[in-house]
């Protein structure tokens, strides 16, 4: 049943006991590839802005959890959205990763309020206006379950008697809010959204507030993707 809490295939690989998150020892720097190169990944929790410097004192910063000098973040993360960001002091890389035109995908699950109909889905998938704009064609399917996933601090706060439904969707653009505003545009308001993966990057064991270093296998796919085949960016 779709917004059940039984644990199914829709698994992330996350520790099963989060009741006392532990953060991963922050080590001295251990570049897996020549140039001095870093290439992180971060499990980012709700609350905390995608950004090192600390603006107000109402949200947690990447400061406060990565004490690693010279690293940015690919793209960003909105301060109520988790899940898989990475930082990287290699610029290129950066660039190729964030930019649009490269087509690069982005999987999230997204808990919407109420189960959306196939009618709502397709729309997701061909594309919803957004403002002036229409969004690319993106992958979108309904989970049969609810995927596991640690508890959000603070909770999903929940309409009584109102169902809720999890899908998976798969850009490869990310506009600010995009995916918060394109299921509101079909009728289905977001109550939660976590990045699962970057360019088949995985999220996989880390704990919300977590990090570690890419992989040496991981670097090497970064740096295998194509550099062209640029996608055109479609106007109104």
């Amino acid at each position: 049943m779709v917004g059940s809490t039984h644990p199914t295939k829709n698994v992330l690989q996350l520790v099963q006991d989060v009741s006392q998150p532990q953060r991963l020892k922050l080590e001295p720097p251990q570049c897996p590839m020549t140039n001095d190169f870093r290439y992180i990944i971060f499990h980012k929790p709700y609350g905390v802005l995608s950004q090192f410097t600390q603006e107000t004192e109402k949200h947690r910063t990447l400061k406060d959890y990565i004490q690693v000098s010279n690293v940015y973040p690919v793209g960003r993360l909105d301060w109520d959205s988790e899940g898989l960001l990475l930082l990287t002091n290699n610029g290129q890389l950066q660039h190729r990763l964030s930019d649009p035109r490269f087509g690069h995908q982005r999987t999230y699950w997204v808990q919407v309020e109420r189960i959306p109909d196939e009618d709502a889905i397709a729309q997701l998938q061909t594309g919803v206006e957004i403002q002036d704009y229409r969004t690319r064609p993106a992958q979108v399917r309904l989970l049969s379950t609810e995927p596991t996933l640690p508890e959000r601090d603070p909770p999903i706060r929940f309409r009584k008697n109102v169902p809720t439904a999890w899908l998976e969707m798969t850009l490869t653009e990310g506009k600010n809010r995009q995916v918060r505003r394109m299921t509101a545009a079909v009728g289905f308001p977001t109550l939660r959204l976590v990045r699962v993966s970057i360019a088949h990057i995985q999220l996989d064991g880390l704990q919300p507030g977590e990090w570690r270093d890419l992989t040496p296998i991981e670097i090497q796919f970064l740096h295998n993707m194509p550099k062209v085949g640029r996608i055109v960016t479609r106007k109104k």
